[in-house]
């Protein structure tokens, strides 16, 4: 049986969606789990519909029934102002069916952001993003410190989950302690879905 995980992020400049990749491959690597990457539309200031049907690029829009099927999600954003941007809190502002009827309740999360600066709010939202995850009942994950490179890190990694120092013009590539620290997160991530689906 295979569970699928739910790599759910938004990102303008491909810093979180590079994040998300990598996340994905973690995932992969554990038997019995699979990687569902999705992603959510922008949002217009004058709250219109303006984003087509499937993206031009990259991962499909999230639906909702991606929530309910998965058995393990992963939550990503870049940071906006120490929170989540506010496509992502769009999205989640949209579960309350799922939130009433605890399709989400016992799962495991995970959470992961990019930022442009270090001091930039990388804890902050990612306290923050999981909130609406408690809200939903969820078991939250993040990287215990037996993770070498939370160790060495110089630029993006939390106990909290997965960061990336993206730069001011989001042009910083992940790191590789970065990218270790993602896979990380999405093999432990699945780890506890599988241990808790037998």
């Amino acid at each position: 049986m295979t569970r699928d995980i739910l790599v759910l992020y938004y990102s303008r400049h491909g810093a979180t969606a590079a994040m998300a990749d990598e996340i994905a491959r973690g995932v992969v690597g554990v038997r019995g789990a699979d990687a569902r990457v999705r992603t959510v539309p922008p949002v217009s200031p004058d709250t219109e519909a303006t984003a087509g049907e499937l993206p031009e690029t990259g991962a499909p829009y999230a639906e909702l029934s991606d929530l309910s099927e998965c058995a393990g999600l992963a939550l990503g954003s870049p940071t906006r102002f120490g929170n989540m941007a506010a496509p992502l809190k769009h999205f989640l502002d949209g579960t309350a069916a799922e939130w009433l009827s605890g399709a989400l309740a016992g799962k495991p999360a995970a959470v992961f952001t990019s930022t442009g600066s270090l001091h930039g709010g990388q804890e902050s939202t990612l306290l923050t993003m999981m909130l609406p995850l408690l809200h939903h009942g969820m078991l939250l994950v993040g990287l215990p410190y037996t993770e070498a490179a939370l160790h060495r890190t110089t630029s993006g990694g939390t106990p909290y989950g997965a960061s990336h120092l993206a730069g001011g013009g989001a042009d910083k590539a992940l790191t590789d302690d970065e990218r270790t620290l993602c896979r990380a997160l999405g093999r432990r991530l699945a780890e506890t879905a599988v241990r808790l689906d037998p």
